[in-house]
């Protein structure tokens, strides 16, 4: 990888110029930003380091589990008075990390194979980013005894909230058509999601 590799990828998103103009260091998105509060994450500092463009500093960052505490709330984007925005910034640092696979030498990272292989399959084979019938209570067992038993009876729970539950038609919790389902899965397609998750996918696998 070359010197220019990391920074040209990140500022080659079209989303850069947008996200990521000229910060004066006031503080305004690290004083608002909730995840600054529970971890040491400075979104002020992450533009900074970015606009430095060095390598060696983004290759560090890119490795570790900073660019993953953010939880996209987006309380950042209305309030920089340069009209900065770290949290789709941190999008993009995502993104780079993810297609140079430098995003399984962070444990957060390594998280999106899961992330990929749960929310990522239900949304294309459900319809849902998390369904009832897809919260296994073998393979989760600590949801407890109360959702093993609404598991279990999910029919008669969730058909007292919507009636439309599991069934063709109209419903909160209804079945999505199959056509609804292939247009999500073109979506996919066309949006290049399904080649973030095979990479995903191949990183992963080699670093097990």
């Amino acid at each position: 990888m070359n010197k220019q590799d990391l920074s040209g990828l990140i500022m080659a998103d079209p989303r850069y110029s947008e996200a990521c103009r000229s910060c004066m260091n006031c503080g305004v998105c690290t004083a608002i930003c909730p995840a600054s509060g529970y971890y040491d994450y400075d979104p002020r500092v992450i533009v900074n380091l970015v606009r430095e463009s060095d390598e060696e500093t983004l290759t560090d960052m890119l490795s570790s589990d900073l660019i993953w505490y953010c939880g996209q709330c987006m309380s950042c984007k209305p309030r920089c008075p340069r009209g900065n925005i770290p949290g789709v910034l941190i999008q993009i640092l995502r993104a780079v990390s993810i297609n140079t696979g430098l995003f399984v030498h962070s444990a957060l990272g390594r998280q999106q194979l899961a992330i990929k292989r749960s929310i990522g399959h239900n949304i294309l084979e459900t319809g849902y980013c998390v369904h009832p019938t897809r919260v296994d209570p073998e393979t989760h067992p600590e949801q407890g005894p109360v959702w093993a038993w609404m598991s279990n009876n999910a029919d008669q729970v969730y058909g007292r909230f919507d009636k439309g539950y599991d069934k063709a038609g109209p419903g909160l919790l209804r079945k999505i058509s199959p056509e609804a389902l292939g247009d999500l899965d073109r979506i996919f397609e066309v949006t290049g999601c399904k080649k973030l998750w095979n990479t995903i996918e191949t990183e992963s696998e080699k670093h097990i």
